[in-house]
């Protein structure tokens, strides 16, 4: 059969044009170095739309088949089927010298990649392209991007969910039309190479147990050790290295691998060594204990003040996870919170950028201009203002685009939509209402659009008045003029284009902070960070996390989350990488333990360009995989920053909170880890 029809037809879209294979799996968990594939359906199609061939199997993984309520798959349903080593030649055969595609696509990738390395084999994918992140460039008016929405809204018949072979097919016509959407807009494929790149110097060591100890601080001349403190350890010892650790760990101790200003005691022979530790003790005054003073002490550690509890540190649920736990993930990855924001910030205040050496904990847990969450399970979604709501917000519920300008002066000018209570977009996109003019903007080859797109297109000076000129007044109207002009079909406000819109996220100004929704009983999302910018040539960007405890520190090194390590241990923290501009950290925030306070997440650029060079990254909080998103944030940095804080997840009492952070520095990545506690080699 043929899946392509002449209204969808793809020949013309020549930038398009390539052989795909797309690709669904049903797995029996969500982790795919520790679960299986259960069925997997493969639908090849040609540069021209049409179909090539096809293959779906179910699978015997040998293992139990996990949520059955979700994929309908059965122990006994699967006995019999084939195992996938059986059947892995013919799937590569399908894949090979194709673009593998998916609806996230890096979770059917890395399932395909693990299941093909226990077959002992190489799984021939070079490039890959999600349709979850090709939709969310495009951004229809759907309400959120999910596989079954999107076919909806397409008007692809879908049959059986979670079926492999229906979703695939469902996905063939789904790429079909967004292709033809992205061609309207000119947006380049998010394709991401595979497997993405990766960097030696920031590879992790084998993770540790966390202590179950806050740190106390630093350890005093001639007094004891008292548990949680953290402790290092350098230079050639009596007793062996592993001894050592084992019986700081049993006593109560935090054995970290490197030094930083929190670190309570370095235990050395060789104080004046010149080793990196024994400098970075000197340079913040950490107390020097050597073996035998050392051995002494741990024979009598005093008693530590636990991580917060329950009470105090449950995540959002309303439950922390035990420290014993946190490898437990919340099945159902893709449950949707029922509500939206539970609370809104009033005046959130800005944090200040700096060009200096960076300072991780610049952002304690003080008291927020955000009103406290209501002991709810869920409260209303985000919608777009009435009218009456909108006074003094003229561009409310409105999407503008910069086009040109230096960067300070676009940035300026986004600063200014998100005071007038618009959304400040970095890409053309369906939700795009409005373009505004700056100059050398006329160069931008996204301007040729928008008479297309039946967008209007403003002057600069339309930022101080844009109450007063209409939609689809052409460049350089004067405030006032072609009032009118604008056709239903285009008009921002008509009631057409009103019914399609799906509520808009919540606009978070540099700084914001808004509290994350109550979770349904066993419906937490893996919540998610996406942050994305503008296609670059010169540059490349990434996006990495660190989970950080009440003093601004990893527990272990495993807890920085980057392109070389994208996984923590305990598989609560992951970034997925969506397309060259776009990436997301994702986020189990039940099953994180009550030592993990806080999620920071932020960009760097790998080269000599700046942030300057990149412009404004648009940081977006969702909860779940493909859910409509809850707030975003237009980041702008000044101009010489290489590396950019944008945004993070923490705990305020028993709930967590998004804060849109925008703060820049100019040392690379490399310094930014090392503040927070990560061992980097020099």
């Amino acid at each position: 059969m043929t899946l392509s029809s002449p209204s969808r037809d793809v020949s013309g879209l020549r930038d398009y044009a390539f052989d795909w294979a797309l690709v669904d799996v049903e797995t029996s968990g969500v982790i795919a170095r520790r679960d299986r594939v259960l069925s997997v359906a493969v639908v090849t199609i040609g540069p021209d739309g049409e179909q090539t061939g096809e293959f779906s199997t179910l699978l015997n993984p040998g293992c139990d088949p996990g949520p059955v309520h979700v994929h309908g798959l059965t122990a006994e349903r699967l006995l019999g089927a084939p195992t996938f080593e059986q059947v892995a030649g013919r799937i590569g055969a399908l894949l090979q010298d194709r673009v593998l595609v998916a609806h996230n696509a890096q979770f059917d990738y890395d399932f395909l990649a693990h299941e093909f390395a226990r077959a002992r084999l190489y799984l021939p994918v070079s490039q890959r392209l999600c349709t979850l992140a090709l939709n969310r460039q495009v951004d229809p008016p759907a309400a959120d991007m999910k596989l079954g929405t999107l076919a909806a809204h397409y008007g692809v018949p879908q049959t059986r969910a979670h079926d492999a072979l229906d979703d695939t097919r469902v996905l063939a016509g789904i790429l079909r039309a967004t292709l033809r959407e992205a061609a309207r807009l000119d947006l380049p494929l998010p394709l991401v190479a595979c497997p993405p790149r990766q960097d030696v110097q920031f590879a992790p060591q084998p993770p540790k147990t966390p202590c179950a100890y806050r740190n106390p601080g630093r350890a005093e001349a001639g007094g004891p050790l008292v548990q949680g403190m953290k402790i290092a350890i350098t230079g050639e010892t009596a007793t062996s290295r592993a001894e050592l650790v084992a019986r700081s760990v049993a006593a109560g101790l935090n054995v970290m691998s490197s030094v930083s200003r929190h670190t309570s005691a370095l235990v050395t022979n060789e104080a004046g060594s010149g080793s990196a530790k024994a400098r970075r003790a000197a340079a913040e005054g950490v107390p020097v204990i050597d073996e035998h003073t050392f051995l002494r002490l741990l024979s009598d550690v005093r008693a530590g003040t636990p991580h917060r509890g329950a009470a105090e540190g449950a995540g959002a649920s309303g439950g922390a996870a035990s420290a014993s736990g946190v490898g437990a993930l919340v099945s159902g990855v893709g449950a949707l919170v029922s509500g939206g924001v539970a609370a809104v910030p009033g005046n959130a205040v800005a944090a200040p950028a700096s060009t200096e050496a960076p300072a991780p904990a610049a952002f304690p847990s003080t008291p927020e201009t955000a009103v406290p969450a209501t002991q709810v399970a869920a409260v209303p979604a985000p919608r777009r203002p009435a009218p009456a709501e909108t006074t003094g917000r003229p561009l409310a519920g409105r999407r503008v685009l910069i086009l040109g300008g230096t960067h300070p002066a676009a940035a300026a000018a986004r600063t200014r939509v998100v005071e007038l209570g618009g959304s400040a977009a970095i890409n053309l996109s369906r939700t795009v209402t409005d373009a505004v003019l700056l100059p050398g903007g006329e160069a931008d080859r996204r301007l040729r659009r928008m008479p297309e797109l039946g967008l209007p297109v403003h002057d600069e000076h339309w930022l101080n008045a844009p109450g007063a000129a209409a939609p689809g007044a052409a460049p350089g109207d004067a405030p006032g003029a072609a009032a009118g002009a604008a056709s239903p079909a285009t008009d921002s406000s008509s009631p057409e284009r009103e019914a399609d819109r799906p509520p808009s996220p919540l606009v978070l100004p540099r700084g914001g902070v808004v509290d994350l929704p109550v979770p349904q009983r066993d419906a937490a999302p893996l919540w998610h960070i996406t942050a994305a910018w503008e296609p670059q040539e010169a540059a490349e960007i990434d996006v990495v996390a660190f989970v950080l405890d009440e003093d601004e520190q990893v527990t272990f090194d495993e807890d920085f989350v980057f392109y070389g390590a994208p996984e923590n241990p305990a598989g609560t923290v992951r970034l997925l990488t969506d397309g060259p501009a776009e990436q997301t950290i994702a986020v189990d925030l039940a099953s994180l333990p009550p030592a993990s306070r806080r999620v920071a997440v932020a960009a760097a650029i790998d080269g000599e360009a700046t942030f300057g060079d990149v412009g404004a990254v648009q940081v977006t909080a969702v909860p779940g995989t493909g859910a409509a998103p809850l707030a975003r944030a237009t980041l702008d940095a000044a101009t010489t920053e290489r590396t950019l804080l944008l945004a993070e997840f923490y705990r305020r009492g028993p709930v967590w909170r998004f804060r849109a952070v925008g703060q820049g520095y100019d040392d690379g990545l490399a310094n930014l880890a090392r503040g927070y506690g990560v061992d980097i080699a020099d």
